[in-house]
């Protein structure tokens, strides 16, 4: 079963999927589905939350608390392995990228079957050549 890790730049458009300039809204609501119903699974670095929650009180004032609570109910899965962070670190000088976008990647670069699923061009463009990472525009439904 393949494993999903999430940033922000995907989360943000379960919760806002009709935002202006945004794209890919459908890719982003069918992994929502997909998790919700089981037919794949996530891990997620510690701070995925907390950066989630940066972006929805800028976006959303009003609403990042009750989307935020929401998030968290989902319960999804955390890791907090050293051996994540200190590729995180590693990813973080070898790209000149922020460590939050390459905790993501070094999470989903752990495991053969993990891929990290982001809508950050940005960074997509910068670490494609890593592998475990695809853009929100070419995921398929799993289930």
């Amino acid at each position: 079963m393949t494993t999903w890790v999430v940033d922000a730049s995907v989360v943000v458009k379960w919760a806002l999927p009709v935002q202006d300039g945004e794209t890919h809204q459908e890719q982003a609501l069918a992994l929502l589905k997909d998790i919700q119903q089981g037919n794949c699974q996530v891990l997620q670095p510690p701070h995925w939350l907390a950066e989630v929650g940066a972006v929805l009180t800028r976006l959303a004032p009003k609403q990042s608390i009750r989307m935020l609570q929401t998030f968290l109910a989902m319960e999804l899965p955390m890791t907090t392995e050293w051996e994540v962070y200190e590729q995180a670190c590693r990813l973080s000088v070898d790209l000149n990228h922020h460590l939050f976008d390459t905790l993501y990647h070094a999470v989903a670069l752990q495991s053969s079957d993990t891929f990290f699923i982001t809508a950050d061009t940005q960074y997509l463009r910068k670490a494609d050549k890593l592998g475990h990472i695809i853009e929100l525009k070419d995921f398929a439904r799993t289930g």
